[in-house]
């Protein structure tokens, strides 16, 4: 993972993703979904782009069950966009880096 990636775990979650005063972007991962290696780049890469306007990170689903079960994620890849502790988005499935893009731009207007 890029230095821009933030590792969301059971720990953590409500500090660094409900809490933060920024945007934030949570993907909901596993080591063998192929999907998921497939998104990690343009995770990555987004997360470098918006550093300081928005907060990106990922979360293992194997490694932290209770966060997965606490919002319902049953697929992966899911992306959480979350606002002011506040769930605002949801995306379940592979996202081309532009359709990404498109969607943090239209659920974080600037």
């Amino acid at each position: 993972m890029g230095d821009a990636i933030t590792t969301f775990t059971d720990e953590n979650f409500a500090e660094a993703a409900l809490r933060n005063p920024l945007p934030v972007l949570v993907d909901f991962w596993a080591e063998w979904c192929g999907p998921c290696r497939m998104l990690t780049p343009i995770i990555d890469e987004i997360a470098t782009e918006m550093s300081g306007v928005l907060v990106v990170g990922k979360l293992n689903v194997d490694e932290n069950p209770k966060t997965a079960a606490r919002y319902g994620v049953s697929s992966i890849p899911t992306l959480l966009f979350i606002k002011d502790g506040e769930v605002v988005e949801q995306h379940t499935g592979l996202l081309g880096k532009k359709m990404l893009s498109d969607k943090i731009r239209k659920t974080f207007p600037a």
